[in-house]
């Protein structure tokens, strides 16, 4: 008898769903086994419902389309939470089926029972309830509209009886829900801008991940006003690379001149980009350009904000603006980042993690994904990886959430199985979803495991110091991550001499399955931003001398090494 879940698995199958990232669970037992019944879709199961979230969020990155993940009752959805919210934030569309206790045992304070709707209700477009069986199909492509059309995820609550529950007689067969559609900009707008630049002398270009479909465009406005451009975290893979205009990145991950660029330009263009961090901004001159009107100058002051897509916007914008012969101002900032990103790799002992970094990104295929842990790893990722135009680069840049590259490298093997997956994993952001190495293993992907291993929660340590703390709860006992993994069944090598480093990658990376490479590298690489204010100096020095103070002297010797790359 074909019962609610099937009708579900249909309309999943209809929008173009292959497969489904979860933990199994009694109130989503019914879900399970319509899917194991499909034989059209494929259950990936993880070890806890956070990787699946994960997981799906980098499937929908990469592919642009929906992924699904779902988790049971009570423990499973706030499980399911942490990766949701992510992929919401990252405006990736992920549609998470969470069931729900029976229906008759709700609001009875049942076991293991939750609100979910209340839960899930900041991390969602869409987030409702289905009660009846006849509610489950429209809603179910309510939430997938909401998803796609919106970008970002969409929960539908489930009770496990009514997935259980009789079909109403199926599904009716739908179109796919439409992509958001691209707002054009006015041409009055249009023409303010052209004017805004006619007017300018230094202009300066700071996009982000909103230029996606847009990177000709960017180019083409900087060579026409020879302006430097600069680029966030997200916006790396897009803009960086063949980039004769690059001046690296501000921030707290900055390099390069990004940070000099946008102090010196006397007209700021932030174009597709909601960078978070307003003390890097300068606060002045600045027009922004965002498909979300709610983004526009909620980060910095704007003289003009324009709420449309980056690349009608441009492409309009084009036509009114002839060619500038003054390239001083560009000249002088590319001279600046040149000058700053000359520094050498340090390639002693103990192993520094820009070296492990250097060496990885030389032996990474060049059309390799990678996944990158929040905290420090961002940093070396962001100096140190080369994009090319085919390589990807994943990371919970937005949520800024711990432990979440092993799961996304999950998401990212499955959806493109003939590529190179590479998680940059923390020793902290590993420890704490070990778990998901098992799923590697149990589904035999192929994601190549690199752990920074320095027994400390970096950038934790490096916010300590700058706020004049010493250094508390960061560190923690050495680990054998490798010797872990190899017990799993993985093929695994320790490095703790640089020496080796080069080897191990190749063999590491050569191997057909999951591996695991285990790098021990020093806690004192603690990159400092482009722009360190007076205050942050003095916290430093605040910070060692109470080390000292604590009878730490050694201690605050070894701090005193920090990295000012």
């Amino acid at each position: 008898m074909r019962n609610v879940a099937d009708d579900l698995v249909q309309v999943l199958v209809d929008a173009g769903v292959t497969r489904v990232y979860g933990l199994v669970g009694d109130s989503l037992n019914a879900f399970t086994d319509a899917v194991r019944r499909s034989g059209t879709l494929e259950w990936v199961h993880v070890h806890n419902e956070e990787a699946a979230a994960f997981a799906a969020s980098a499937e929908a990155q990469l592919t642009g389309r929906l992924a699904v993940c779902a988790g049971s009752c009570g423990p499973g959805n706030t499980h399911l939470i942490q990766g949701i919210m992510d992929a919401h934030r990252s405006e990736a569309p992920v549609l998470a089926i969470a069931s729900h206790i029976v229906s008759r045992e709700i609001g009875t304070g049942f076991f293991q029972e939750t609100d979910p709707k209340a839960l899930f209700r900041q991390t969602a477009h869409y987030c409702e309830e289905v009660a009846q069986p006849e509610q489950l199909a429209p809603m179910a492509m309510g939430a997938i509209a909401a998803a796609v059309g919106h970008r970002g995820a969409a929960v539908l609550v489930v009770p496990g009886d009514v997935l259980a529950d009789a079909s109403s007689g199926g599904p009716p067969t739908s179109a796919p829900a439409a992509a958001r559609p691209k707002a054009a900009p006015s041409e009055e707008a249009v023409e303010q801008l052209a004017g805004r630049i006619r007017s300018a002398k230094k202009i300066m270009i700071f996009a982000g991940i909103g230029c996606t479909g847009a990177r000709k465009e960017v180019l083409e406005l900087a060579g026409r006003v020879n302006a430097p451009i600069g680029h966030t975290m997200r916006g790396k893979e897009l803009l960086q690379w063949d980039n004769p205009y690059d001046v690296g990145m501000t921030g707290l991950l900055g390099y390069g001149a990004c940070t000099k660029a946008l102090d010196e330009a006397d007209l700021i263009l932030m174009l597709g980009t909601d960078f978070p961090y307003r003390d890097f901004l300068p606060g002045r001159d600045t027009v922004q350009v965002d498909l979300d009107p709610a983004r526009l100058g909620r980060r910095t002051p704007l003289v003009q904000g324009i709420a449309a897509d980056v690349g009608l916007t441009l492409r309009a914008l084009l036509d009114k603006l002839e060619p500038r012969e003054d390239r001083s101002f560009l000249k002088s900032m590319l001279k600046v980042h040149d000058s700053a990103i000359a520094t050498g790799i340090d390639t002693g002992s103990p192993i520094h993690p820009d070296y492990v970094t250097t060496v990885v990104d030389e032996i990474a295929a060049e059309d390799a994904i990678f996944t990158v842990d929040t905290g420090m790893c961002c940093t070396w990722a962001a100096r140190h990886l080369t994009p090319n135009g085919r390589r990807r680069l994943l990371g919970s840049f937005k949520h800024g959430s711990m432990a979440n590259a092993l799961p996304m490298a999950i998401g990212a093997q499955f959806a493109e199985p003939g590529r190179q997956v590479v998680s940059l994993s923390g020793d902290g952001g590993l420890a704490m979803l070990l778990g998901e190495l098992l799923t590697l293993k149990t589904h035999k992907l192929p994601v190549k495991v690199v752990v920074y291993n320095n027994s400390s929660l970096g950038m934790v340590r490096l916010e300590m110091l700058v706020a004049g703390d010493p250094p508390f709860g960061t560190d923690h006992d050495m680990v054998d991550y490798a010797a872990i993994a190899a017990a799993m069944g993985f093929a695994t090598r320790r490095v703790t001499d640089p020496d080796d480093l080069p080897d191990a990658v190749r063999e590491v990376f050569a191997h057909r399955g999951p591996a695991v490479l285990d790098v021990v590298t020093t806690p004192d690489a603690l990159s400092i931003p482009p722009h360190v204010t007076a205050e942050q100096a003095k916290g430093f020095a605040l910070s060692m001398g109470k080390v000292v103070l604590d009878g730490g002297f050694g201690e605050a010797l070894r701090m005193a090494r920090v990295n000012l790359r």
